[in-house]
């Protein structure tokens, strides 16, 4: 049976209780924060963080001596988990926002790879081992309908041309910030569900007739 060499840590808080003349808040937090005088620190034991562990060495006693073992990442202290977590999803978040805008689909690599980054994020919030490769990637959706701005104004200014209740009301009077929250509202609060529903059923039966088409010819 082989011997492993473990350095476990945990973080014990200190504090002191000091008190700053400042004009503002943001001062007073400024000074506190630059004061380097610790004379009056207490440790804070009921607030010590999680027993982690950050070295491992193959043999006895061979802490930086033995051969050194990577440490398996649930055993990683969680929040340092979390932070280096979070620099990968703000990546793939970045190359999905450039795609939305272009109204690019994502590539099926990043698609892969972005499930595997959140079942990662899951096991680190349940501070569990990171998922093995590959993960199954989310089924792809299908856009039905799109909410345009741009052809709400064109709707806007036709609406006008026709409608006497607004005869004072020119287009350029109605302001982006109001198509802005009309469109967030409608998209929000418009039931589309019969129209979703009515097409996932057609969709079936498409996809019925042609399994049936490739199983049965002609």
């Amino acid at each position: 049976m082989p011997d492993f060499t473990i350095e476990s840590t945990y973080h014990l808080p200190v504090f002191r209780h000091r008190t700053y003349a400042a004009d503002t808040l943001e001062a007073a937090c400024r000074a506190a924060v630059d004061d380097d005088n610790w004379d009056l620190a207490e440790k804070d034991y009921d607030s010590s963080g999680e027993v982690h562990i950050t070295g491992v060495w193959e043999g006895a006693d061979s802490a930086y001596n033995g051969g050194s073992v990577p440490v398996p990442s649930q055993f990683d202290e969680a929040v340092q988990r979390r932070a280096r977590h979070f620099e990968i999803l703000l990546g793939l978040l970045k190359i999905f926002f450039d795609d939305a805008p272009a109204a690019r689909p994502p590539s099926p690599d990043w698609l892969a790879r972005s499930a595997w980054e959140i079942a990662r994020g899951e096991a680190i919030l349940g501070n569990a081992l990171d998922p093995d490769e590959p993960v199954d990637p989310p089924k792809a959706t299908h856009v039905l309908g799109r909410l345009q701005e741009e052809q709400v104004r064109d709707a806007i200014a036709a609406v006008l041309e026709v409608d006497d209740n607004f005869r004072a009301l020119s287009p350029a009077a109605v302001t982006d910030d109001e198509i802005h929250t009309a469109c967030l509202t409608i998209a929000t609060t418009m039931d589309v569900s019969d129209v979703v529903g009515n097409a996932e059923f057609q969709a079936a039966l498409a996809a019925i007739r042609a399994a049936h088409q490739r199983l049965h010819p002609a």
